[in-house]
């Protein structure tokens, strides 16, 4: 199960109506921008956020892979047929909308560099369907809950039965439920078979300071599992097995690896403080050449270093 963010805007009531999402399959140029040929990755039990005009208003399970076929009529009047990517959903409308601008402190670390759903002031991309990472989804899950899902407070738990009653009956309730456990248990499962794999290519300990206790062992992405493809995220080569202060060290930016896994140290790390770090100037770890790739993406995209600045591409993907 994936999911996905739809930016709909002026049509969102046509689409919700008709239970479906569209895109044509191509613009009059002949081209196929990324966000409508992305309509072909929907799969049946999908989810999908429906954002308009600043707010996610709606969550919708998908009930059917993406067909090619022609545009609705009712979408289409006054031309000739015209191909189209379609795709039937269930839409669940949200008594709250969420905000993005509101909670964007709280999703804005989420979101990838390329192909986001929205723009750094929190608005969103132009643009139809975007990816929407597990991590993402969860948070967007969450947010949704505190506002959609009832709280009892102390003076109201005399009615808890009938709020029990409205929620178990409840579709959009039931609805959030069921994606976040199915996306959880993706992502608990996809990082439990990412660190099987990674253990034996660094012997099951920590290449910088030799720590081979399980339990405080990290397996760490180069490419953050935002920013990666579902195949990226399960490589063993996308990682390094590093200790908890190591690994913090990584996800922060502060060391980083070349392709051939010279050690680089940020300047933010004073080098009489080394020592305290347990870090080596100019230290070299072995690393295969399928490693290469996604520890030169690590350094050039997440070294913390007060030189770099760190722009989001936009919906094209271009900086």
């Amino acid at each position: 199960m994936n999911s996905f963010i739809v930016m709909q805007g002026e049509t969102y009531h046509e689409e919700r109506n008709a239970g479906l999402l569209w895109t044509p399959q191509m613009d009059k140029s002949g081209m196929v921008p990324h966000s409508w040929n992305r309509m072909q990755e929907v799969k049946k039990g999908d989810i999908v956020f429906h954002y308009v005009k600043g707010f996610v208003v709606a969550i919708s399970r998908v009930q059917e892979d993406c067909t090619k076929s022609i545009i609705p009529k009712k979408f289409n009047e006054h031309q000739g047929e015209e191909a189209a990517f379609i795709s039937y959903v269930a839409y669940r409308e949200l008594e709250y909308p969420l905000h993005v601008k509101n909670f964007f402190q709280e999703i804005e670390p989420l979101l990838p560099m390329k192909y986001s759903a929205f723009q750094e002031d929190a608005g969103g991309n132009s643009g139809y369907l975007y990816p929407c990472n597990e991590e993402l989804a969860i948070k967007l899950l969450e947010l949704i809950s505190s506002l959609n899902i009832f709280t009892l407070e102390v003076e109201q738990l005399e009615l808890s039965m009938e709020v029990i009653k409205k929620t178990g009956h409840d579709p959009l309730l039931s609805l959030i439920a069921e994606a976040e456990l199915e996306i959880k248990t993706k992502m608990r499962r996809g990082k439990a078979q990412f660190r099987e794999s990674l253990l034996p290519l660094w012997n099951g300990e920590c290449p910088l300071c030799g720590i081979a206790i399980g339990e405080v062992l990290r397996a760490t992405h180069a490419k953050p599992w935002k920013d990666s493809s579902t195949s990226e995220r399960l490589d063993p080569y996308n990682g390094v097995l590093l200790c908890a202060n190591h690994c913090a060290l990584y996800l922060a930016g502060y060391i980083a690896f070349t392709g051939g896994g010279r050690l680089h140290i940020s300047s933010q790390i004073p080098e009489e403080d080394y020592s305290i770090y347990r870090l080596k100037k100019n230290l070299k770890i072995t690393v295969s050449p399928e490693h290469a790739s996604y520890l030169r993406w690590h350094k050039r995209v997440v070294f913390a270093e007060p030189r770099k600045v760190k722009l989001r591409k936009n919906e094209n993907g271009m900086i």
